[in-house]
């Protein structure tokens, strides 16, 4: 026992100054006795680093557990009661451990509602899933949730406020809420008609069809009154239309499988699905100001926006990276730092090897705009090489295009130095911004409006940033102009948001990331239940 002692009372010590960023000279001195409600917490929290970075830095003293801590047993309880409205699976969350039936003085209280507060505060807070774990493009990393900070406010004010204050605080996510809550009502009561699963068509007479009259009723689809209840008429097929569009279904007037499905409730309406998985990936952002001025790529709606105070303030259509698994556009976030007037090209060694290495190996003066460049950054006249000798995997040089109207950067790039070597920029094909579907890039962004793109970002730089910019163009130079106002860019993939109209704005899935985020949640669902 004393040799864990000693080691739950380094583990304290440790926790204690993790959670208060002294110096070592101003550390508080260990607490050296423990009782044996202290060591059995102490022992249990160990490996959860959120939970015994609090506990030790507050004495190992209960938050749950006692007559005192009714108020935040109270609030916890409220808080995972709203699992639903959030798109989270309430099983996950143990509801019914919490009831005050189940409480006492002892660790085994305070361990179960506290590991059921750091599980809602991680989900609610910062996603279900992992963002990383959903697809190998999707590079976000979560702001992970301040547990001390939760806790103490938990302890210190109003437990319901403190943990009001977890999910995202954005009004696209409170629109989210209360569409989902909207959708809960397209689930017919339990003592509603089945309906058999089959295909239903205008014209056709069934007893089923009456029940599908009774089922669509029950959730407020009531047809108009007909002799034959039995007969799919004009006011059912309306109703089943109507159905549809608030369900998210292709509007046909056919109850078909999809249809009678979510009528049974064996499958999620797909806009209820769109809602839940936008509400996730809103909880990706969660830390994140979406408040304040920041760039946003919503890579599947193809537009930039510059967003401040809830309102867009600039937007453009862009190209973004082909539906092919080496040139999607990734997700993450980072900060705007350059505006780059004139910019040169240097061609991905990806690109470089595959589409020019062989027109070199044929004929060493083809793709002439490209200048051969060494490792020490040198051009190296063509005379001198054999591209012969080379392979894909051991080509030494670099290919880059000189600062040009033609250069495929066109006359200006916007840069968030990132791994992933991912930057906004100009183009001189202009032809693919008129489509509808503008996926098309090798992964970066090419942007329909740059020049007023860059004015606005330069708007810190100069009084008059669209003269500031044109004599950086004029100078024919490349330039790295330094943001006096940098800002976040959030690549980021919604199929579904709000609009400023209130409605609900789809797009479509260009990478298929909808399916592999669904079928995480569903894991993650099922592993907590």
């Amino acid at each position: 026992m004393n040799k864990l002692a000693n080691r739950l009372r380094l583990m304290a010590l440790a926790a204690t100054v993790a959670a208060a960023p002294l110096s070592v000279q101003s550390a508080p001195a260990p607490k050296l006795d423990f009782s044996g409600f202290e060591l059995e917490l102490a022992q249990a929290v160990s490996g959860d680093f959120a939970l015994a970075q609090f506990y030790g830095a507050h004495d190992l003293q209960p938050v749950f557990a006692g007559p005192d801590a009714t108020p935040r047993r109270e609030a916890l309880r409220a808080a995972v009661a709203q699992a639903p409205s959030h798109g989270l699976p309430s099983a996950r969350y143990r509801p019914a451990s919490l009831t005050e039936a189940e409480v006492s003085d002892d660790v085994e209280t305070e361990l179960r509602f506290a590991r059921v507060l750091s599980l809602w505060a991680n989900d609610v807070g910062n996603g279900l899933v992992d963002p990383s774990a959903t697809d190998s493009m999707n590079k976000r990393k979560v702001l992970p949730v301040d547990m001390t900070g939760l806790l103490e406010g938990m302890i210190q004010g109003d437990p319901a406020a403190a943990l009001a204050k977890l999910p995202p605080q954005d009004n696209a996510y409170r629109t989210l809420r209360e569409m989902l809550a909207g959708d809960a009502r397209l689930v017919p009561p339990a003592d509603a008609p089945q309906v058999e699963p089959a295909l239903y068509r205008p014209g056709e007479s069934s007893p089923q069809i009456a029940a599908l009259r009774a089922r669509l009723a029950s959730i407020g689809f009531a047809a108009e009154t007909t002799a034959d209840p039995q007969l799919y008429d004009d006011p059912l097929t309306e109703t089943v239309r109507a159905y549809q569009q608030a369900s998210g279904l292709p509007v046909d007037g056919i109850a078909g499988p999809r249809t009678v499905g979510q009528l049974a409730g064996t499958e999620l309406p797909a806009r209820t699905r769109r809602l839940v998985l936008a509400m996730e990936r809103l909880r990706w952002l969660n830390g994140h100001d979406l408040n304040g001025r920041h760039l946003w790529v919503n890579i599947p709606a193809q537009f930039v926006e510059i967003r401040e105070g809830g309102e867009t303030v600039f937007s453009s259509r862009v190209v973004v990276g082909r539906p092919d698994p080496d040139w999607e556009t990734p997700e993450f976030s980072e900060t705007m730092k350059f505006v780059v007037p004139n910019p040169r090209w240097n061609v991905p060694k990806s690109i470089a090897v595959a589409s020019y290495l062989p027109k070199l190996r044929a004929n060493r003066h083809a793709v002439g705009h490209l200048d051969v460049v060494d490792r020490n950054g040198r051009v190296v006249p063509r005379d001198q090489i054999d591209f012969n000798q080379y392979s894909n995997a051991n080509f030494p040089y670099r290919l880059r295009q000189k600062p040009s109207a033609d250069n495929a950067l066109g006359r200006v790039k916007f840069m968030f130095p990132n791994p992933w070597n991912i930057y906004l920029h100009d183009t001189p094909s202009k032809g693919l911004f008129g489509n509808a579907d503008r996926a098309a890039s090798h992964g970066c962004v090419r942007v329909a409006k740059p020049f007023e793109l860059a004015h606005e970002l330069l708007r810190g730089n100069s009084d008059d940033p669209q003269a500031f910019f044109q004599r950086a163009l004029d100078r024919g130079e490349e330039q790295w102009i330094k943001l006096a106002e940098p800002l976040p860019i959030h690549l980021v993939y919604f199929t579904a948001l709000p609009g400023t109209d209130g409605l609900l704005h789809t797009y479509p899935d260009i990478y298929n990331r909808d399916a592999k985020l669904w079928s995480a949640m569903q894991k993650a669902a099922d592993a907590g239940s």
